[in-house]
Order: structure tokens, then C-alpha cells, then sequence
């Protein structure tokens, strides 16, 4: 067995609510979670907001993740932003999914394979999809579409350790049923209120969240502890989201 633990941000290119850019903030918030792999969404490369620096290598740098792999989906007049993995392991492959619907904004699903073990008998191997999904409800339906029809997923066995993560924009939690339903998907991030149904951990805005949009499905062999998400005063100003936060066991 293995225990990892997974973490996901929406860190808004590093820019807070009091519109600072200030990648320090993220480094701690980073730095306290203390996830093996990160998924992070709305990360600046060479963008003069964030001073052009490459926040992906700026930040695994700082936070110590010996690897991390950027995928862009925005193009800008100067620079680009998309998604980011950072991890204790390492990746061992990388491939960006396009999720772009017609003419909408640009959207993407970084997809990487991670060796969480490399015992001499057998290697291990975690499946992550990192996503940062669109503002409608039909958007997000044709992307998760578009994501389960992809060559990398279609080639992942029902067994095999997978996490999908990231920001989901899911106000009313509709792919729930797609994911859990359809595809086998446990939400790590949910939690069960007072009427006994499914709600999803609240994440946004981060001063005073009211939606969860960030979130954490898994499937195969493995299993979820706890999860949660950050109480440092902190994250209420770093992003306009909170980070989140699972701990998993994996099973050989």
C-alpha cells in the first residue's frame, strides 16, 4: 500500500483578492498543505501580470517538488496560462486534453501519469486528470464528454488508481452523476448534510465560500481518509478560491 496525498488549487495566476500578486502567499498555503501531488488551475507562464515568471517552476522550486509539468490553454498578447501538476514522485508522462466547446474560452485537462512506488517487484502507477472546466452547465457536460472519450482516458482500466481534480465550475453539483454513475467516480470532497444527501466542500469565493467548485473524484484501487481544506486566514486573500485537500491509500 501507499499513502499519498493529493491536493488541488485554483490559485488565480497568484494574484489575491486584494488583487496583489504575491506567489509567497501560495508558497505558504503550499508549503502547510504538504500534498504529495498538487493540481493547481490558472497558472502564468511569461505573463507580464505575474511579473513573466514561470509560476510552475517558480513554485514547485520554492514548495520542493523535484517534478511538476505545465499545460497551456490561453494563448495572450504576451505569455500564456493553463494548468499545473507538481509532485514528490515523478511524472512519468504528460499530455494536455483539449476541452474547448465551439467558440467558448479556452479550456484544457492536463493529464499525466505518476510512479508513486518503485519497489523492485513492481512499479505503481496513479492516473491524474487536472481540469479546469467551463461557465455553463452545457459547457461542462461537453467537456466531460470530451475528457471520458479521450485517448487517455479510454486507456485507463477500471482498477487502475485515477484521480480527476480540479476546478470544476459544477455550482450545482451536475456532473455528479456522470462521474459517479457513469464512470465509477467517488467524490472525495463531498460531504453528507443534515438531510443525509451529498453536498460538495465549500470553496468559493474564498472569504466567504458558498460553492463548492473545487473538487476531487477518484476511482480504482484506492481508497480515501479524509479530506478537507485550509483554515489559514491566509487562503481567504492568496486566490479567490480555497485549496483542497485529500489523503489517499493505494493499493498494490
Amino acid at each position: 500500500m501507499t499513502d499519498i496525498k493529493i491536493a488541488s488549487y485554483n490559485i488565480h495566476r497568484a494574484i489575491g483578492i486584494d488583487r496583489k500578486f504575491a506567489p509567497e502567499r501560495i508558497i505558504k498555503i503550499l508549503d502547510s498543505l504538504d500534498a504529495d501531488v498538487v493540481l493547481l488551475q490558472e497558472v502564468d507562464e511569461g505573463v507580464p501580470r505575474s511579473n513573466e515568471l514561470n509560476l510552475a517552476k517558480v513554485l514547485a522550486e520554492q514548495c520542493d517538488y523535484p517534478y511538476f509539468a505545465l499545460s497551456h490553454n490561453v494563448t495572450l498578447k504576451k505569455g500564456q496560462y493553463g494548468n499545473a501538476t507538481l509532485s514528490r514522485f515523478p511524472i512519468i508522462r504528460q499530455s494536455n486534453i483539449d476541452l474547448t466547446i465551439d467558440d467558448k474560452k479556452k479550456r484544457g485537462c492536463q493529464h499525466t501519469t505518476i510512479q508513486i512506488s518503485d519497489s523492485k517487484t513492481e512499479f505503481q502507477f496513479l492516473e491524474v486528470f487536472n481540469l479546469h472546466l467551463g461557465l455553463s452547465a452545457k459547457e461542462r457536460q461537453k467537456q466531460a464528454g470530451k475528457l471520458f472519450k479521450s485517448k487517455e482516458f479510454a486507456q485507463i482500466g477500471i482498477q487502475q488508481p485515477c484521480i480527476i481534480g480540479g476546478d470544476f465550475n459544477d455550482w450545482r453539483s451536475m456532473l455528479r452523476a456522470l462521474f459517479i454513475i457513469g464512470k465509477d467516480f467517488i467524490c472525495a470532497t463531498d460531504r453528507n448534510n443534515s438531510r443525509g444527501s451529498e453536498t460538495a466542500m465549500k470553496t468559493f469565493p474564498s472569504f466567504a465560500p458558498r460553492g463548492g467548485l473545487d473538487r476531487i473524484y477518484y476511482r480504482g484501487n484506492m481508497e480515501c481518509q479524509y479530506a478537507n481544506t485550509t483554515k489559514m486566514n491566509l487562503a481567504k486573500v492568496a486566490s479567490d478560491h480555497l485549496p483542497i485537500l485529500a489523503s489517499f491509500t493505494v493499493e498494490k
